[in-house]
């Protein structure tokens, strides 16, 4: 069964924009001898198989390249699925240990639909310049400064090695579309969960991920709440838009799921510090399994975050915020 996994790094609140999940691809790279490319942005956390060979040598779960023998270094060109601007990258070396590249450097495009990578008028805006790295470690890096928005990166390893995975967490920028019913919460429209009471069992950016959950493991899970009060989810909208429908889904919460939810919202440029909270949805019972259709109560402004109470704990699949966004990002 494929797992979330669980960031620990400064960029938790900000999705993995180079994910397999959304999108992501290693389109090329100069070398893979030992393992495939493919390996650097799939969703789930590297293994090691102490038993494991092929025909190539020792099996990696990541992208390896053969031992370099004349100047020069590798690289590999990868493809966002979830377009935007980088914030900070992980390069994790777990289990490459005694052949990790020594150091990384990142770089970033942006390519129009039909563009090739490799084209003379690709321009390349360096993220991170040549910097070290340590074996069998997550290697979390900030990307400095302001930053340009991008759908390609160059990932360059010196001289050669192995990278169990790449992590590139970034904020999304959401398409340009006016007058379409869209959902505004979705993570590929620029949304994202910017604060949560708690997310013990599963992480708070599963109730914005594309398509429908795949299991218990793939929602908004709070611990089993022993003192008074409830959990909650404040969600950023990738773009200000009123709200005109609302889906909460508890699929796969059996005997898990919240006993009922509240929803408001805000159109504060900020969510903390203030309480101009308007109720859409009020407090309405949940159940188990099911996929709940809502419709907010309240005026129809440009909100730009809200913020899911569920009572008293217990888990989410999925939050849907269907609405119409205003032109301008929030």
């Amino acid at each position: 069964m494929t797992t979330t996994v669980r960031p620990t790094h400064p960029f938790a609140h900000f999705p993995d924009l180079a994910s397999a999940r959304f999108g992501g691809a290693v389109l090329e790279a100069n070398d893979e001898f030992f393992a495939e490319k493919e390996n650097l942005v799939r969703e789930a956390a590297p293994i090691f198989d102490p038993h494991r060979y092929t025909e190539r040598g020792k099996w990696m779960d990541g992208w390896e390249t053969r031992r370099r023998r004349e100047p020069g270094h590798d690289w590999c060109i990868v493809r966002l699925g979830l377009p935007g601007r980088v914030r900070g990258v992980v390069v994790d070396t777990s289990f490459f240990v005694g052949n990790y590249p020594p150091e990384f450097r990142l770089e970033s495009t942006r390519l129009d639909p039909g563009q090739s990578w490799s084209g003379d008028d690709v321009s390349w805006h360096e993220l991170i310049v040549r910097s070290p790295l340590e074996g069998g470690a997550h290697n979390p890096v900030a990307v400095p400064g302001e930053v340009p928005y991008a759908t390609h990166l160059r990932f360059s390893i010196y001289p050669d090695g192995g990278v169990a995975r790449l992590r590139v967490y970034g904020e999304v920028e959401p398409p340009s579309t006016t007058g379409t019913l869209v959902d505004l919460a979705a993570l590929e429209q620029g949304g994202r969960v910017v604060g949560v009471s708690d997310d013990f069992f599963g992480h708070r950016h599963n109730l914005l991920l594309p398509g429908p959950s795949r299991g218990m493991f793939d929602g908004w899970e709070t611990r089993r709440r022993r003192v008074p009060g409830h959990d909650w989810a404040v969600v950023r909208l990738g773009r200000a838009g009123t709200i005109e429908r609302v889906e909460v889904d508890t699929s796969w919460f059996r005997g898990n799921a919240p006993g009922a939810c509240v929803l408001e919202a805000t159109s504060a440029s900020e969510w903390e510090g203030h309480d101009d909270w308007v109720t859409l949805v009020p407090r309405t019972p949940l159940q188990p399994d099911s996929r709940h259709a809502l419709i907010p109560t309240s005026g129809h402004q440009p909100w730009t975050f809200v913020r899911l109470q569920i009572h008293p704990d217990g888990g989410v699949a999925r939050l849907r915020l269907w609405g119409q966004p205003l032109e301008a990002s929030t």
